[in-house]
């Protein structure tokens, strides 16, 4: 990363507008290359705030005639309250009292840096349009800044710089912008008329907006995006999932509604009748949150990204680090979870399991591992050459099964709240061996849901006391019983289509009401990569679009309705 070669020399233009007393010490302090802001306030001591520190300028405070001063030496303030310096990049915003008066400054070093690009430099020439999150302060302009100027060489780009942080004050844009051309915007309010002004009048191939903030910027920014251009912009918001919850900008990801399945559907997705789902596809196709200078976490699939996290699926997003000699190591970031979805647990909940897919948590009680006696002790465990029957499961719930013709000793688990018939089936469909009991003193395991958790019955506090291994899950579904069921005997869930008939029925099917307008978009059963790929092939003939989500084993592919 290096610094454009003029940056000294504009910060030494944003000292000499102050009072003498006061810019001063700020040349005895120097570490300029550190200096982010000078704060003034009428009647407290000038400040001046450098990346590591805040140091106080003198022990007299600010007279209102020291804001007079350094007012009459920059231009005008706009309704923003935001004012400039000509061919910079600082910032000067004013605080004012209730009858206008300005009694407070803060000055904001601008700086063209180059290399901040480098890190989401391949997402920008790609041509796809991207989204930057950050705290204020944390290099979003700069970066968005670095972005026109790197595209502006072979694309024609349009800056829309509402509060001229982009190209800076004046008439004539700041050079860290390029071959870039520049938009003013008169009002804040009025953004997106000039955003849409830009693509209806300029022709560009190219839009940069900076701050978007407003409902109407983020309906203009849409109708961009529907045109063809590439956006790169940035937004009100730190991390997608604060983003998703904000009513005001959520559709710039696609947004969230509360959608009812039906019966058919909730049960082939083992989930509750009422889901989150996608509102509509997103207006940009890459998010970026800046964690730290030269760190970010990248979201290459927004619309996978949004339904991955309404649908408590887990997601492993790119976490991307800039080293001192300049390398980009790229990593696993850890997945975020969408606080009150329904699927999953609290974003506050920072434990291993609670980021897992299938959101089950043991609470209490022996571990996982102790319990291995029940599947791994040759005493326990007896050869059989025959087939899985009927006749494994008796009628006091007691299942035998076990995968690769092997007959132990059942788990027994004291299920409450949990739904028995469907344990029982959940426990038949990945092949364990159960027994569902009436009494804790007889439990092995103690199942119950979270509801029945948070509640502190009686009964939960008798297993804890007892020292009973607690797993609670998250809904009384099959789909969650089988992934509680799957950690107690460390096993994979596989469940997959394999029968082609079957598959080719369901495919159909859904192809058919697709096409007849019945439904916008499909979800089929998991597949394999064979049977998905003939999928894949089957709608294609169709004229329709399919698309893979998921991981395996639980990949499936969508269908949608082809728009051309």
């Amino acid at each position: 990363m290096k610094n454009y070669d003029n940056n000294l020399d504009d910060i030494y233009a944003l000292v000499a507008i102050l009072p003498e007393r006061l810019s001063f010490p700020i040349h005895t302090i120097g570490n300029f290359d550190e200096l982010v802001e000078i704060v003034l306030d009428v009647g407290r001591p000038p400040t001046a705030r450098y990346v590591k520190e805040e140091i106080q300028l003198s022990e007299q405070e600010v007279l209102a005639e020291e804001i007079e001063y350094i007012v009459k030496n920059v231009g005008d303030f706009d309704l923003d309250n935001r004012a400039g310096m000509e061919r910079t990049l600082h910032r000067i915003s004013a605080i004012r009292n209730r009858k206008g008066k300005i009694i407070g400054l803060t000055c904001r070093v601008g700086r063209a840096i180059f290399g901040t690009l480098e890190i989401i430099q391949d997402f920008v020439e790609s041509g796809r349009s991207i989204l930057i999150l950050g705290k204020p302060g944390i290099g979003k302009t700069t970066m968005l800044r670095e972005a026109a100027r790197v595209l502006a060489e072979n694309h024609r780009v349009v800056i829309v710089d509402t509060s001229n942080e982009i190209g800076g004050d004046g008439d004539v844009p700041h050079p860290a912008v390029g071959k870039a051309r520049r938009m003013q915007v008169a009002k804040p309010a009025l953004q997106h008329e000039v955003m849409i002004e830009a693509i209806e009048n300029h022709n560009p191939e190219v839009i940069v907006i900076d701050e978007i903030g407003r409902e109407l910027e983020a309906t203009a920014a849409r109708t961009i995006a529907e045109r063809g251009v590439q956006l790169i912009g940035t937004a009100h918001g730190r991390t997608l999932n604060n983003l998703l919850m904000n009513p005001t900008l959520s559709d710039l990801i696609g947004g969230i509604e509360s959608v009812t399945l039906s019966d058919e559907e909730a049960k082939r997705r083992g989930t509750q009748k009422t889901v989150l789902e996608r509102r509509s596809p997103p207006t940009f196709d890459v998010l970026v949150e800046i964690k730290e200078r030269n760190c970010i976490i990248v979201y290459p699939d927004v619309a996978a990204a949004v339904d991955a996290l309404v649908r408590g699926i887990e997601l492993n997003p790119e976490l991307r680090r800039k080293t001192d000699k300049g390398d980009i190591v790229r990593e696993k970031a850890p997945a975020p979870v969408l606080e009150g979805n329904g699927n999953g647990f609290s974003v506050n909940d920072t434990t291993e399991k609670s980021r897992q897919k299938y959101n089950i948590i043991q609470i209490s009680g022996k571990s996982r591992k102790q319990l291995d006696s029940f599947k791994t002790n040759p005493e326990n465990l007896t050869r059989t050459n025959s087939k899985k029957t009927d006749s494994n499961i008796s009628m006091d719930g007691f299942l035998d099964y076990k995968p690769g013709g092997m007959v132990s000793e059942p788990v027994k688990i004291f299920p409450h709240g949990v739904a028995r018939n469907r344990l029982m089936e959940a426990a038949e469909r990945i092949q364990v061996p159960i027994r569902i009991v009436n009494s804790i003193e007889e439990a092995d395991i103690f199942m119950t849901l979270k509801p029945y958790y948070r509640d502190r019955q009686q009964v939960i506090l008798d297993a804890e006391a007892r020292n009973i291994p607690i797993y609670v899950l998250r809904s009384n579904t099959i789909n969650q019983m089988e992934y509680s069921l799957a950690n107690v005997f460390d096993v994979k869930v596989n469940i997959q289509a394999t029968d082609w008939n079957t598959v080719e029925k369901e495919t159909l099917s859904a192809i058919q009401k697709v096409l007849s307008g019945q439904a916008s978009w499909i979800d089929l059963s998991p597949a394999d990569h064979s049977i998905r790929h003939m999928q894949h092939e089957m709608v294609q003939q169709a004229g329709l679009i399919s698309q893979s989500y998921g991981k395996e084993p639980m990949r499936r592919i969508r269908i949608y309705q082809n728009p051309e």
